[in-house]
């Protein structure tokens, strides 16, 4: 049963960091492709999911990050206990938001345009990331 469970929010200041990570089983993480969606308050659709970043699998080994995080934001991975980190640094209030993971279980990150989506994804949970002063 494919499963992701995501963890590591929490509500921070403007310019402080949080590490997100989101805990795999169920299939094998060296041979797939895993994004970071976000959903901003008031959006409640899972189609307004935006999604932030992609790092696509082991062979691959590519990252894809939306405009709005590049060179703020990095996704990597941890093989050996499954995981995927998101590593957030100088958070801003537009930042705030339910953070998910997300597999379509291929290989590579999906796109439409420049944009990251899934097709069929499984998703988490979620996880609540507040930046406010």
């Amino acid at each position: 049963q494919v499963q992701l469970v995501e963890s590591g929010g929490g509500a921070v200041r403007p310019g402080e960091s949080l590490r997100l990570s989101c805990r795999t089983s169920g299939f094998t993480l060296d041979w797939r492709a895993i994004s970071w969606f976000r959903q901003a308050p008031g959006k409640e659709r899972e189609e307004e999911r935006e999604g932030i970043a992609c790092i696509s699998n082991r062979d691959h080994d590519t990252k894809h990050y939306a405009a709005s995080v590049k060179g703020r934001f990095t996704i990597y991975r941890d093989n050996d206990d499954d995981i995927i980190y998101l590593q957030m640094n100088n958070l801003q209030p537009n930042d705030t938001g339910v953070y998910y993971c997300a597999t379509d279980l291929g290989p590579q990150c999906v796109f439409s345009g420049q944009k990251i989506v899934t097709v069929s994804a499984t998703w988490g949970q979620g996880t609540q990331v507040t930046v406010s002063s």
